[in-house]
């Protein structure tokens, strides 16, 4: 399958995959080791899990979503398998994600973009905060 193709061949739907898939997604793609365990707490602490799948169910794809409910949510996580990356899953997942939150009120999207990739999330309507905005990160 083709970067171009992948979009329209693609499975979107919001389930949770099982962390096994997650813990192989992950270390397939170079975000980390995980394991079974720490992704099962992930997944059970999400308020939302975009999977993409392949036809034959394999996933490829998975956006996590924080929120509280009622005022923020945030984008925690959004990855696609390296085989499938330039052909609209990411974007279709985070699509999906933003959705899912203005549906149920909840207006105020936040995402950090990994390094090189704030070109991707401002073709979906996300900014850079002003450096002089309000907000620090924890250093340890």
């Amino acid at each position: 399958m083709s970067p171009a193709d992948d979009a329209r061949d693609v499975r979107f739907a919001f389930t949770h995959p099982s962390p096994a898939e997650l813990v192989d997604l992950y270390g397939g793609t170079g975000w980390g080791e995980l394991t079974a365990e720490v992704a099962a707490r992930a997944l059970a602490g999400s308020w939302a899990v975009c999977t993409a799948r392949t036809p034959d169910g394999a996933l490829v794809g998975v956006g996590r979503l924080l929120g509280d409910g009622a005022l923020h949510a945030f984008v925690t996580e959004l990855v696609v398998h390296a085989e499938h990356r330039g052909g609209g899953v990411g974007g279709e997942i985070l699509d999906r994600l933003v959705a899912w939150s203005r549906e149920r009120g909840v207006h105020d999207v936040q995402l950090f973009a990994a390094r090189g990739r704030a070109p991707f999330y401002e073709r979906h309507g996300f900014r850079a905060r002003p450096t002089d905005a309000p907000g620090m990160d924890l250093a340890r």
